[in-house]
């Protein structure tokens, strides 16, 4: 285990990838100068980390600004928990005394603890202090820390998918991933600082508002027990409306993209059903938290769908709320390009800790 020796800390914790990285385990480019292009800084350094369901990232941060070149990414397989990845990536990095550490999980966190929801991997503030001899230690939602990220975020970063009129600072913003799986969270900015809401609302009930979405409902029920919105919007989820819409052919979220680019009629349906879904599923969000600061889709289903957000009528499902329908053109709809997006979030938020 990685450690530095013993000193009087704190922790805290927050309830509920970048391409062309080092492979796992080699030093990052910059470590010879140290982060920031400075000479092996002593104090001032962050360390934030972004575990997924299949690699970890860390990166390196000051005053809440991400150090790309820093970035190196790990793979989660065959390891039974965090602290090796701590120890290989801080072995490229011993010159530099970290200051905090802000991990961003794929799961949630109570009393404290962050539990992975697809791996074994308990996450504890203490031990992240232990490993890294860290001052403060903080845990986040990898979607909280999308919203913190949201701050952070250069304009071409983002692209637009609806328009709304420009809004005051500090208005709320909406986070919406639609990933391996479905969740949302509220940016609030507050007197002291901005707060993002955990929450898991990919499992609230599938919305039904006609025929079509009875029967989907129907077939996603009578697999699971229950139809929650993260069992038709989220990859595995696109995998079952395309099950679904084909009458029992089974094929891969990748394959049925790749169908849809190329034409074809069951995968386009597949798509329109999952835009047609996702654009009331995102107004009734809307509707619940008021961003009038902007609706965010993250995740990689949701910039697999950007050809077709338009195409496929997300706005028209969305806006149709009856008599609040012209009232949805308040808020503007955006996704997020930047995929070190939750490692900026973690910057941010360690930033606004202090």
């Amino acid at each position: 285990m990685h450690r530095f020796g013993q000193r009087k800390l704190r922790y805290s914790t927050a309830f509920n990838r970048l391409p062309n990285t080092p492979d796992e385990g080699t030093e990052c480019q910059a470590c010879s100068k140290g982060p920031f292009g400075m000479t092996k800084s002593k104090s001032g350094i962050d360390l934030v980390v972004d575990i997924g369901g299949t690699n970890t990232r860390c990166g390196l941060a000051r005053d809440g600004v991400l150090d790309v070149s820093t970035n190196a990414r790990f793979l989660n397989a065959g390891r039974d928990g965090l602290a090796g990845i701590l120890t290989e990536y801080l072995s490229a990095h011993q010159d530099h005394e970290i200051d905090g550490i802000c991990v961003a999980l794929a799961g949630p966190i109570k009393d404290g603890i962050g539990t992975l929801t697809n791996l074994s991997w308990i996450i504890r503030p203490q031990d992240l202090i232990d490993q890294t001899n860290a001052k403060e230690a903080h845990i986040i939602n990898d979607l909280q820390a999308q919203g913190y990220g949201l701050a952070g975020l250069e304009p071409e970063a983002l692209a637009p998918i609806m328009d709304a009129p420009t809004a005051p600072n500090g208005s709320t913003k909406l986070v919406l991933n639609v990933g391996t799986g479905f969740n949302c969270a509220g940016v609030i900015t507050l007197r002291n600082g901005v707060h993002v809401a955990a929450a898991e609302s990919g499992h609230i009930g599938l919305p039904v508002r006609d025929a079509q979405d009875l029967d989907l409902s129907n077939h996603v029920k009578s697999a699971h027990g229950f139809a929650a919105v993260e069992d038709v919007l989220s990859g595995r989820g696109l995998e079952r409306v395309y099950t679904w819409r084909s009458g029992g052919v089974e094929k891969s979220a990748a394959d049925l993209m790749n169908d849809a680019e190329n034409g074809d009629a069951i995968a386009l349906k597949t798509v329109e059903s999952f835009i047609r879904i996702l654009g009331a599923v995102a107004g009734d969000l809307t509707l619940i938290h008021l961003p009038y600061g902007g609706v965010y889709f993250v995740g990689g289903v949701a910039r697999a769908m950007k050809p077709y957000f338009e195409r496929m009528g997300f706005g028209e499902n969305f806006r149709d709320k009856g008599r609040f329908a012209t009232f949805m053109d308040d808020f503007s709809v955006q996704i997020v390009e930047d995929d070190n997006a939750a490692m900026i979030g973690c910057a941010q938020f360690l930033k606004n800790s202090r």
